[in-house]
């Protein structure tokens, strides 16, 4: 297989049913794939953890503790890594709260239900800062992503009850296409 990008092309391989990124010499398929995102949604005496992002994109939006998976753990590693890296918090994870597809960036998100395993909390190296926010507090129209307005509203209708089949997009967005500023709050 070459590494040079020039030598790359997009053909529909022999056998595939869509163009893809081909090596012109070797025919080696570049297969690009969805992203997955694992991440929770904290919750701690009724309020939840948010954290405000330090990094690109949406850098001083709030999101919950999530980010890529990386290769070589389970989605629950990836979604403690991420709340550690982010908010210094160590979790215990209650089972997965929904699961996302958003076609229009190419990522799956798979988020949890979680509380801390340990007492405490602080902005890590990807957040400016982050806090414990009642219902009534969050700052819906500072909320980094479509996803966190969706998992958040997931959050409040599970409760504390046992958590049954996950949540998807909503009705009105089944392929996560509606960008922040036009999605349903």
């Amino acid at each position: 297989m070459s590494s040079d990008p020039a030598r790359f092309i997009r053909r529909t391989p022999p056998g595939e049913d869509r163009e893809r990124l081909t090596c012109g010499e070797c025919g080696y398929i570049a297969y690009e794939n969805p992203k997955i995102v694992v991440g929770s949604v904290v919750g701690v005496d009724g309020k939840v953890l948010l954290c405000r992002r330090a990094i690109e994109p949406r850098r001083g939006f709030w999101t919950i503790p999530a980010g890529y998976m990386e290769l070589g753990e389970t989605v629950e590693e990836g979604a403690r890594r991420e709340a550690l890296e982010e908010a210094c918090a160590e979790l215990r994870l209650d089972g997965v709260l929904a699961v996302y597809s958003i076609a229009r960036i190419g990522q799956v998100q798979i988020l949890f239900r979680a509380g801390l395993a340990t007492p405490g909390f602080a902005a890590g190296p990807e957040s400016l800062e982050v806090r414990l926010f009642a219902w009534e507090e969050i700052p819906w129209d500072d909320l980094a992503f479509p996803s966190v307005h969706w998992v958040l509203q997931a959050w409040r209708e599970a409760g504390d009850a046992p958590l049954g089949a996950p949540r998807g997009n909503p009705a009105g967005d089944l392929r996560g296409t509606t960008p922040l500023k036009a999605a349903a709050l």
